[in-house]
């Protein structure tokens, strides 16, 4: 019999090696998926994990995949170190892209190259004031924030949908919900000819760097983490609750608001129905399966956006559903749920005793 036994302190070991072994059991699950659904499980998993980096453009793709989903999770970190709950950075990131592309739309022939950075500044600023509702409900009326940031989301979408399918459809569109294609001078510098990649995934690079400077280098981070898992304690250091709350918001606001304004000014290059893409919800995954740590958050982004990739190739190679993205997803938040319990549990083979045994 399978017993577990409580360890002494947390094992650092199973802390790193816990992403490791969902994976595998990730991996392991989708080759049993693959063959009930009667494909052949080794092309499943070459689709999934050796066509999105087996030549450089395909890196190409699965940087411009990784670079929203790193740069959000960044921000929700911030959130969930602090034991604030934001679930609504899809919501954020939706309104980002709005609002930097309500200023794409404002640029002609005669426009400059200092655009970029007006739309960039718009989206950070778009999310920022999205999740601050969330912040001042938390704030003033105790409204639990997983609930408000999550409702949110759906209100984001309408106003997109209500945008794109009214007042900023394209009247040349042929009556397609969308808004025209943005001028040229208000994409997002690639960093080569030939590749999508944008300096959005040096943006991102740069986030991480930020924020490991910021959570473990600075007494402001301190007290942010502090603030948030123990607000008594914080407040006898002198450190603010209410400041952790809003810290923690308007940085994964402004940071979902940001991808939303790379993407739709860089990838997309226009506002449709399709901009929620799911990116602020695998971001979550992305947060904890790179254990919250800027580093780690770098490969699991990857690791999330080869299974985008995946999902897509896997509709269009093998037949299968583009849904079948979110199921590896969830599988591999859930096998790394479970393998969390390693962290604080032994794993004990223990005899079963017999009754009347001497």
């Amino acid at each position: 019999m399978l017993k577990l036994e409580p360890r002494p302190e947390a094992s650092r070991l199973w802390s790193v090696g816990s992403p490791l072994l969902a994976l595998v059991f990730t991996v392991l699950i989708g080759v049993l998926l693959f063959a009930a659904l009667g494909k052949d499980p080794v092309r499943g998993l070459q689709v999934f994990f050796w066509e999105p980096i087996k030549s450089p453009y395909a890196l190409g793709e699965l940087m411009v995949k990784a670079t929203p989903l790193l740069i959000i999770a960044l921000g929700l970190a911030v959130c969930f170190r602090s034991n604030v709950w934001n679930i609504g950075a899809e919501g954020q990131f939706v309104i980002g892209a709005v609002v930097a592309g309500g200023i794409a739309l404002l640029a002609d022939k005669d426009t400059g190259r200092w655009i970029v950075l007006a739309i960039l500044a718009a989206g950070i600023l778009g999310g920022m004031a999205w999740a601050a509702i969330t912040a001042v409900l938390r704030d003033r009326f105790n409204a639990n924030e997983i609930l408000v940031s999550l409702m949110l989301v759906y209100v984001a979408e309408q106003l997109l949908n209500f945008l794109v399918f009214g007042p900023w459809k394209d009247p040349a569109g042929y009556n397609f919900p969308q808004t025209k294609t943005f001028e040229a001078v208000t994409q997002i510098p690639r960093l080569m000819q030939g590749s999508r990649v944008s300096i959005g995934i040096l943006v991102g690079l740069a986030g991480v760097a930020a924020l490991w400077v910021f959570l473990f280098r600075t007494r402001a981070g301190f007290a942010q983490q502090v603030g948030g898992l123990a607000p008594a304690a914080a407040r006898y250091a002198g450190f603010s609750s209410r400041k952790a709350l809003w810290v923690a918001l308007l940085t994964s606001g402004g940071a979902a608001g940001l991808a939303g304004a790379l993407e739709v000014a860089g990838p997309i290059g226009q506002l449709t129905p399709y901009v929620p893409a799911g990116y602020g919800f695998a971001a979550i995954i992305v947060a904890f399966v790179g254990r919250l740590h800027p580093v780690g958050m770098v490969f699991s982004a990857l690791l999330m956006s080869m299974f985008y990739i995946g999902g897509e190739l896997a509709q269009s190679r093998l037949g299968l559903p583009k849904s079948l993205t979110g199921v590896f997803q969830g599988l591999l938040l859930f096998t790394l749920l479970a393998c969390d319990t390693l962290i604080a549990y032994k794993i004990r083979f223990a005899v079963p005793v017999l009754k009347g045994a001497r």
